[in-house]
């Protein structure tokens, strides 16, 4: 595929420009590495002709995680190579394949349930014990999350989420509550290497800094380091950002994978130069490394 190792063809698919696309078109602009735009609300897939054969390499930063994976799954289809790749999107997409990518790879995560019905959910959670977490199977920024913390919440929120009617409610996953210590841990995976990682600390449960979570050094640690690349490898690999919570009694638990990362508030933190190892991971693709 690769033309020229030394000049590989990369373009870049979008939403539009944010600060992270912004950082990473400055790092390939460092390396003199020329690059295409394309953006995701005017592209046209032709199914039947590959029109994209002149890319070593495609970063994917879609907003939106159905174009992200509809894109990844042609461009792969026709053998062009991406960051990440469409089985990482697939499974980081959706929680219920995470957290079953995770249990195949023996990598330890909080204790789910899965139930189809009001009336199994409310059996699943006191089977869990409360309180309990309720999430989307499919979302982001630590929205449509609930924390439930006793049997009338349990009813409310599930007759809530049944009227409410869309496929993704009808899907009732629960998880345990651990009780974190007012923060939890964001790892940043390229290929085989946590490269660094942040302490997202919150008096709040939900610690997301897109929730108000202010960001800290984490140190990275070996076992840090071979948790969150286990759980990279898991759900297939690539640039990916593992969230973790520290149980008082289990240890690291790996709660997400996600495969767009935000790294913005990241960088001074870590003191690493995440969209430039970013670039290097990207070239390596490209290269076939």
């Amino acid at each position: 595929m690769n033309s020229n190792v030394d000049t590989p063809r990369v373009a870049v698919l979008m939403s539009r420009v944010r600060v992270e696309e912004k950082l990473l078109l400055a790092a390939l602009d460092a390396r003199g590495i020329a690059y295409e735009l394309i953006d995701d609300r005017q592209v046209i897939f032709d199914l039947h002709e590959n029109g994209f054969r002149r890319f070593d390499v495609i970063i994917e930063r879609c907003i939106n995680h159905s174009r992200a994976l509809y894109a990844l799954r042609i461009l792969n289809d026709w053998g062009v190579p991406t960051v990440n790749s469409y089985p990482a999107a697939l499974t980081c997409g959706n929680k219920l394949e995470t957290t079953s990518a995770l249990i195949r790879a023996g990598v330890p995560s909080p204790r789910t349930r899965v139930a189809f019905t009001p009336p199994s959910a409310l059996e699943a959670i006191e089977e869990l014990g409360y309180p309990v977490v309720l999430k989307p199977a499919i979302g982001s920024w630590g929205r449509l999350l609930a924390k439930v913390n006793d049997r009338e919440a349990a009813e409310a929120l599930l007759e809530h989420k049944q009227v409410l009617g869309s496929y993704h409610h009808s899907i009732f996953y629960i998880q345990e509550y651990i009780p974190k210590p007012e923060r939890d841990i964001r790892a940043f995976v390229i290929g085989d290497e946590t490269v660094g990682a942040i302490y997202r600390c919150s008096p709040h449960w939900i610690t997301n800094t897109a929730r108000g979570g202010h960001a800290t050094n984490c140190p990275v640690t070996p076992e840090l380091n071979d948790m969150c690349v286990r759980a990279a490898h898991a759900v297939g690999g690539g640039v990916l950002g593992v969230d973790l919570l520290e149980d008082p009694e289990r240890g690291l638990l790996v709660n997400e994978v996600n495969y767009t990362i935000e790294f913005r508030n990241s960088i001074d933190t870590t003191g690493v130069d995440i969209p430039g190892r970013v670039v290097d991971y990207v070239l390596e693709v490209a290269n076939g490394v």
